[in-house]
């Protein structure tokens, strides 16, 4: 199927916690519901095992009703998005220290074929033609981000084969397969040094400085303009209020130096079933006829 816009296509976006949407390619996945992609995320966990990162929320009566939080400010950030998005069932492993063990049947110790099996149901049930999930690192090492790689991987390969998974819908296969690659050595590096040319304080200094030189970079394929919906990005960021600070860490530095420098949310084509002319600026290519219309430049609301 080739289309000329939004319409008819379709893009699952498959994240291992409530907020990871919003940290991770939220401004992509606003710029294609605005073009008229139907979007949904499937969200592998609901992140009862996180903590409250933003001070303010740091309260007796959010840790206790914090998994039920979580879903709210989830359903307040896929509005502010304009996407669908759908819980797969499984219980937060939390980030276990050193030498500790993960809790029982947390998402991370599910064994592969029962782990994938609701997201080869989904992916039958909205038949989408573009899946973005993490890489092999999980973006970061957090062990339901690296099973959120293995299970979504394992779904893309196995959903358009009718001897595999049975009972979960009709086969469909997705055409194409990405990785992200939110907040790149590349991205923190050319923030810091356009804030420090235009006399801006950066904190990002001491960040690139403790930066382990074998942490491995993402072999970028695409890049997709979306600093008109950096904005939106950010509401939904900030409607998930128990995982991010307003006044901390991302939210700080200067948005118009983040337009002006890095426009783009960057992904890696793991996966093709149509022919693939690299670079892309569309997670789209391939699948849609070439588009002759320019870029949407802004974002409503």
């Amino acid at each position: 199927m080739r289309v000329t816009d939004g319409e008819g296509l379709r893009l699952l976006s498959v994240h291992a916690h409530p907020d990871d949407e919003s940290s991770k390619g939220a401004a992509t996945l606003a710029r294609y519901a605005d073009e008229g992609v139907d979007v949904l995320v499937a969200t592998c966990t609901g992140g009862e095992r996180g903590s409250v990162l933003n001070p303010r929320m740091d309260r007796p009566e959010v840790r206790a009703r914090l998994a039920e939080i979580r879903r709210e400010e989830m359903d307040a950030a896929r509005r502010i998005l304009g996407v669908r998005q759908r819980f797969l069932g499984f219980v937060d492993s939390g980030l276990p220290g050193e030498g500790e063990a993960l809790p029982d049947g947390c998402f991370a110790l599910q064994e592969l074929e029962s782990a994938a099996r609701p997201l080869v149901a989904l992916i039958r049930e909205f038949r989408p033609h573009v899946v973005v999930t993490y890489d092999e690192t999980g973006g970061y090492p957090h062990p339901d981000h690296v099973k959120t790689h293995e299970v979504t991987v394992e779904a893309f390969d196995a959903a358009g084969d009718p001897g595999r998974y049975p009972g979960t819908g009709e086969p469909w296969s997705p055409l194409k397969l990405y990785y992200q690659g939110a907040f790149s050595r590349a991205w923190f590096q050319a923030l810091h040094d356009a804030m420090t040319a235009r006399g801006v304080v950066s904190a990002i200094g001491p960040l690139l400085d403790e930066w382990p030189d074998t942490a491995p970079e993402l072999d970028v394929t695409t890049r997709v303009r979306c600093e008109a919906y950096f904005a939106v990005r950010d509401r939904a960021l900030l409607a998930h209020a128990t995982q991010i600070d307003p006044d901390a860490g991302f939210m700080l530095h200067p948005r118009d130096v983040e337009r002006d420098v890095w426009p783009t949310e960057d992904y890696r084509l793991a996966r093709s079933l149509v022919a693939a002319e690299l670079p892309e600026d569309d997670l789209f290519a391939g699948v849609r006829a070439p588009r002759t219309s320019a870029r949407a430049s802004s974002a409503s609301g």
